[in-house]
């Protein structure tokens, strides 16, 4: 009974999908138009190093504040849908602005024209993404719904990374645009809209009930003083969770040091296998990412779901993991000087490790949620979903800066051919493959007594739901005694009158 009850239709699940899609997209294309920044507007590199960091700085620093306020927000709508909503039309009306760059304008106006316009694209993208991704952590209690629910979402929002990687042909390619300028100015619209649309669907479509008689914390400008120590002690009573801690860690490892390689794989493929002749590469580029999204698409996601089904949510994450490291090696051997197409012998292993993490970490932090609420009777879903991203972003800019670490260390020149420099080009290639071999093995490391099983996490939820129903039975209780008690007074009423 309790498996029927706790089955969230699928036209939800799609809607939340459909989210994760705009969630995915709007960085995954920016990602590829910001090199028009450097390469045809002139932006110098301590300009890059601002506009990379310091909106992801803010964005780190909203993140745990909405998540507080989303938490505990009082609404007839409940307490996500409308920051979805808000955020996700704020997302797409400032990245649509914050193209419109041109040549024509001094250095410094564009610089800070794009900088204000992405700081509030970013709030936009808070407003939105903090709220959504607690959605989908409440949408069901159930151990296994958990999983079924973040891999449909993964599936769709995959499709982010397999169309973005094609922006490169488009917008250098002459017979679309002029220029890449000119082509990030109108392609944004094109991203932007529908994107929005996407974004806002879960709100328009995820059921939720009204929090207006809910015991929340007070949300108000009296209040804002203890509300940040409120969330900042929120955050120490989450990281006291150990096994919080162990997905927080592995995901930092995992993401993080595929990141870190990721900025690498223009260089490793152009001078590896095309001696350094970008436009002897073709699509080789574009395919790499097109391929290894793809590939979690239609085979990473679908198996580590059922896997997780079979084995638990623990083993699940270690065989995937412990695949992704074979796709890492494969690749050594793999990225052979002429012969791209070998490269995609290794993309399926390859895509296991990236490709099944959130679809396992988040459908364990929805499992970590009800042991906080064992502990401290809260739902915290807003502020455990901020905490995760936290660490997911503040990884993501560190991750930035060790390209370049890299990059440096090797000795690598993107002016020289690869004859010119062989071990360099070998440095690369080499931390490309095992830098993030090394990430995964200490994340599997930390995960190997991950201790949440589908029974631990079954008794937690009997137990919640025991004291929910004591607690729906003494408000029944009490509603009556009320009744009761006001009769009793109108009646009194009238017989004196």
């Amino acid at each position: 009974m309790s498996k029927v009850i706790n089955k969230v239709p699928f036209g939800q699940k799609v809607a939340f999908g459909v989210g994760m899609f705009a969630n995915q997209m709007f960085p995954a294309i920016m990602g590829i138009f910001m090199v028009v920044l450097v390469q045809d507007l002139g932006f110098p590199g301590w300009m890059w190093g601002v506009i990379f960091f310091a909106p992801r700085i803010f964005d780190s620093i909203t993140d745990p504040i909405m998540g507080f306020i989303s938490d505990n927000t009082k609404s007839k709508w409940g307490r996500r849908r409308q920051y979805v909503l808000i955020g996700g039309i704020i997302m797409g009306v400032s990245y649509i602005f914050m193209w419109q760059l041109f040549k024509e304008n001094s250095l410094q106006f564009n610089f800070w024209y794009f900088f204000l316009w992405s700081i509030l694209f970013y709030l936009g993208l808070t407003l939105f993404s903090v709220p959504y991704v607690a959605m989908g952590y409440e949408m069901s209690d159930d151990f296994h719904e958990r999983t079924h629910i973040m891999a449909v979402a993964q599936f769709i929002g995959q499709w982010a990374w397999v169309i973005a990687p094609l922006f490169w042909i488009i917008m250098y390619d002459p017979s679309w645009f002029s220029s890449a300028e000119v082509a990030v100015r109108q392609l944004s619209i094109w991203v932007a809209i529908p994107c929005a649309i996407c974004a806002i669907v879960p709100a328009l479509f995820i059921k939720s009930e009204s929090t207006l008689h809910k015991d929340y914390e007070p949300l108000n400008t009296s209040n804002i003083g203890n509300s940040l120590m409120k969330i900042y002690y929120s955050f120490v009573e989450a990281f006291k969770i150990k096994e919080f801690r162990k997905i927080c860690a592995a995901t930092f490892l995992i993401f993080n040091a595929f990141n870190t390689v990721a900025a690498l794989t223009f260089f490793v493929i152009v001078y590896k296998l095309f001696n350094g002749d970008a436009e002897a590469s073709g699509i080789w580029v574009s395919m790499f990412g097109c391929l290894g999204a793809i590939g979690t698409t239609f085979i990473v996601i679908p198996v580590v779901t059922w896997m997780s089904k079979i084995f638990g949510k623990k083993k699940a994450f270690l065989i995937a993991q412990g695949i992704s490291i074979v796709g890492y090696f494969m690749l050594w051997f793999l990225f052979v000087p002429g012969k791209p197409w070998m490269y995609i012998i290794a993309l399926p292993f390859f895509s296991f490790g990236i490709g099944s993490l959130f679809t396992i970490m988040m459908s364990m932090t929805a499992d970590i949620i009800d042991v906080d609420e064992f502990y401290t009777g809260k739902r915290r879903e807003g502020i455990f979903g901020a905490i995760y991203w936290w660490m997911v972003k503040v990884g993501f800019a560190i991750a930035g800066a060790l390209s370049g670490v890299i990059i440096g260390i090797v000795g690598f020149n993107p002016d020289l051919a690869t004859t010119d420099q062989q071990p360099a080009v070998d440095g690369l290639h080499a931390f490309f493959c095992f830098f993030p071999m090394l990430g995964t093995l200490v994340a599997m490391f930390i995960m190997r007594n991950y201790g949440i099983t589908e029974k631990t996490a079954g008794d937690i939820r009997v137990e919640l739901d025991k004291r929910k129903a004591i607690k729906v039975k003494d408000t029944v209780s009490n509603s009556h005694e009320n009744i009761e008690l006001e009769k009793t007074s109108n009646t009194t009423e009238y017989n004196v009158g």
